[in-house]
């Protein structure tokens, strides 16, 4: 199966017109970075997925279809997440983060915010302000390691065993993921077609498309990105009483960014104003998270008919880990990823992928689910709720062929990708967008801002 097919095999679960995908371009094969898995087929084809959706709703809107060609030299690249501040290359991990010996076996740490990381020292004792990564790496050799990732669940912490693919298929968490699809797209209420701006045959297929982005790290705000990159006008909503990571100054390219408080009446009121002018609603709390402050796909739906919510999870709506917090290191750890690599390398060392894949692609796969149930929308009406959630985008990665000798692989120099701009953030140097469509150009109208930057309102 290459990229081509990859894609085709996501364009279904949409039932979108099988001729649209005549007009993918796709070029490069695996292994352009050092992983067993296919990382590059991953990324150009959930990319290709997304911006052909996007384009087939720009031929539903009266334009005519254009090609989308993609290179995953370039795809993979863009995915690896790389950029720099004012020649600074922000570091991607805390120092606490990242893989233990434990009594039995091994688990993963995710310290990026503070709180976890907080949390996670003073389960095992330890004094945060006074703590070293040596004393954290002492302690967990007093733990098994599936009941350290009990406890940490149990505290709303974050941490993951080490499991090979065997050990996780046994869990009744992996069952429920292999039940079910990549993501779905379902209908959840009725309402006529939402009117969308004209489209002129040269602008980027998105254009009019309005979109509230309430998703926080990463996968979401990938898939923010990417709308705004594809033309939509992308309002970032952060809250203000939360912290953020570094990468919200690649992430937040494009797009407008506001706060919003939904703890006080203002902000409830806020939120309700834009969402009177909004087509898609992206947001990445646990599942009921959001309903339980009167923000679930529904009650949306019953306020926007006409509505599509995006609902992005880490361990899947079902399961009993449906509610657990989860990031994308840690489902490697957790679903046998790092653990293949090492088996793959001979040396049975665990060891990560090449890039945070499933963060990255299931942002494209929400852009694809968004475009998909607009372009239905526009077609049937209706009110649409998509699904997505990195655990299925890994169970799609894990079934897709592996790469012989794939760990041999040197990575692309990523110098032909860069774009320097200036931002809200600084000097901001990244990778400028893998894709390429026949007329339109895929790019970023707006400069990427600190949280709070613009008002809570649409242009």
């Amino acid at each position: 199966m290459d990229a081509h097919d990859t894609a085709a095999a996501i364009w279904r679960l949409a039932a979108l017109p099988a001729e649209a995908l005549t007009q993918l371009a796709l070029t490069g094969q695996d292994p352009v970075f050092p992983s067993s898995f296919a990382v590059g087929t991953a990324a150009q084809a959930s990319m290709a997925a997304a911006a052909l959706a996007a384009c087939e709703l720009g031929q539903a809107r009266g334009i005519a279809r254009q090609q989308v060609a993609i290179d995953m030299a370039h795809a993979a690249t863009e995915c690896s997440g790389w950029f720099s501040l004012d020649g600074r290359v922000p570091a991607q991990w805390d120092v606490f983060s990242g893989l233990y010996r434990c009594a039995d076996g091994h688990v993963r740490l995710h310290a990026n915010f503070a709180h976890h990381r907080d949390g996670a020292l003073r389960l095992l004792g330890l004094e945060p302000a006074r703590a070293r990564r040596a004393d954290a790496e002492q302690a967990l050799l007093g733990w098994r390691a599936l009941d350290f990732e009990q406890a940490t669940a149990e505290r709303g912490l974050v941490a993951s065993a080490l499991r090979s693919f065997a050990q996780w298929d046994a869990t009744p968490q992996a069952q429920a993921v292999a039940a079910q699809p990549l993501l779905t797209i379902t209908r959840i209420g009725e309402a006529p077609p939402l009117a969308l701006p004209p489209l002129a045959g040269d602008a980027p297929p998105l254009d009019g498309v309005r979109v509230l982005d309430l998703t926080r790290i990463l996968a979401g705000p990938v898939g923010g990105r990417a709308l705004a990159a594809l033309g939509a006008d992308v309002l970032l909503v952060n809250s203000p009483h939360l912290p953020n990571i570094e990468a919200i100054a690649d992430t937040s390219r494009g797009k407008r960014s506001a706060h919003v408080d939904l703890r006080t009446d203002q902000g409830q009121a806020q939120l309700r104003a834009l969402l009177a002018g909004a087509h898609v609603f992206s947001q990445g709390y646990r599942p009921g998270g959001l309903a339980a402050l009167g923000w679930g796909p529904e009650v949306l739906a019953a306020l926007r008919p006409g509505l599509v919510c995006v609902s992005l999870t880490a361990y899947g709506a079902q399961g009993p880990w449906a509610a657990r917090r989860g990031f994308d290191s840690l489902l490697q750890t957790a679903m046998g990823f790092n653990q293949a690599e090492g088996e793959a390398a001979g040396d049975g060392m665990p060891r990560a992928l090449p890039m945070q894949i499933l963060d990255q692609a299931t942002g494209y796969l929400m852009v694809f689910g968004a475009a998909a149930a607009l372009w239905r929308q526009q077609r049937e009406g209706g009110s649409w709720h998509v699904q997505v959630s990195l655990a299925q985008t890994a169970q799609w990665l894990r079934g897709l062929p592996r790469v012989p000798h794939g760990l041999q692989a040197v990575p692309p120099d990523r110098a032909p990708f860069l774009a320097t701009a200036d931002s809200g953030f600084g000097l901001l140097c990244a990778v400028r967008p893998a894709v390429r469509l026949g007329r339109a150009t895929v790019g970023y109208r707006r400069p990427s801002m600190p949280p709070g930057s613009h008002a809570p309102a649409w242009t």
